[in-house]
């Protein structure tokens, strides 16, 4: 039967696929459209499965806060290139993903794939993912997220670009000094708040490796211990947020500001694109022929 562009242009753009692609597809369905997407999207699945190996180590950090500043959301959708990262699909993909976060606060990331994508688009979250893979051809993945709520304090946050995000939670409201302070977390990286939260593992591993260095200089125990003690207050200042110097006032520590604000915060979250992920060392000229042979 005879397919009409206009037929053809309508599946384009209901399926984001190739002209080629969408011709072919009506024919094998005999024009009918409904059928022409199922079959596209069946075939597309197997795209995404083919996909879905590959290192997905680019993407966005993206951070949502409700109007009362009560809650908050810190997403981080990978995919393979920055290109595709800064993508429209992408992003709206990605800016649909944290508003289900921030309103629903799912249990874990499963509870969250099978979640409605939205009130407009009721497919599950992980089939509107496996549809954009199909359309854009790149692995996507939707690595994680944290939500955080507070009930008397307030929740606030920062955005370095779309590759950092931080959330903050004050015991009081105050808006500019949460901004502040999950300024300082994005730029120098403290793991614990306090000394009181830094694992005890890690503690006693720096220890060990102080006290080692330490016997070398053939000192005596006591003097040595002083020595040790020192190195780990230095190294404890250096790694919590309340110990590290204010980055915009390098003269008072986060403590100090804290303290003067008669405030506190009661946890922190930081999400970089792609830390953790093992990213393999491949050759780009040989990447790009092999994406061009259709590998």
């Amino acid at each position: 039967m005879e397919i009409s562009a206009a037929l053809v242009k309508e599946l384009r753009e209901r399926t984001g696929s190739g002209l080629m692609e969408c011709k072919q597809t009506l024919v094998e369905t005999q024009g009918d459209i409904d059928a022409a997407i199922e079959l596209m999207r069946k075939s597309g699945m197997a795209k995404a499965d083919k996909k879905a190996g590959r290192v997905a180590a680019e993407g966005v950090i993206v951070l949502s806060l409700s109007e009362d500043a009560k809650k908050g959301a810190l997403v981080e959708v990978n995919c393979e290139t920055d290109f595709v990262a800064r993508g429209d699909d992408f992003i709206a993909f990605v800016n649909g993903v944290t508003e289900k976060v921030l309103q629903e606060q799912p249990e874990d990331l499963d509870t969250l794939l099978k979640m409605p994508f939205s009130t407009e688009d009721t497919k599950p979250i992980n089939t509107v993912r496996q549809e954009l893979v199909a359309k854009i051809g790149e692995n996507i993945n939707v690595r994680r997220f944290i939500t955080c709520t507070t009930q008397d304090g307030i929740i606030g946050g920062y955005l370095h670009g779309t590759r950092i995000g931080v959330l903050v939670e004050l015991k009081k409201p105050d808006s500019e000094l949460a901004k502040d302070i999950a300024m300082h977390i994005a730029a120098s990286r403290p793991i614990a708040v306090s000394e009181q939260d830094v694992p005890a593992e890690v503690l006693e591993r720096e220890k060990e490796i102080y006290s080692a260095q330490a016997a070398e200089s053939g000192k005596p125990a006591d003097i040595i211990e002083k020595m040790v003690n020192g190195r780990l207050r230095k190294y404890v200042a250096e790694i919590t947020l309340q110990g590290q110097p204010f980055v915009k006032d390098t003269d008072i520590s986060v403590g100090k500001l804290l303290k003067d604000a008669g405030n506190e915060v009661k946890s922190f979250y930081r999400f970089e694109v792609g830390e953790g992920i093992e990213k393999k060392d491949e050759n780009f000229a040989e990447e790009v022929m092999a994406q061009v042979r259709g590998a």
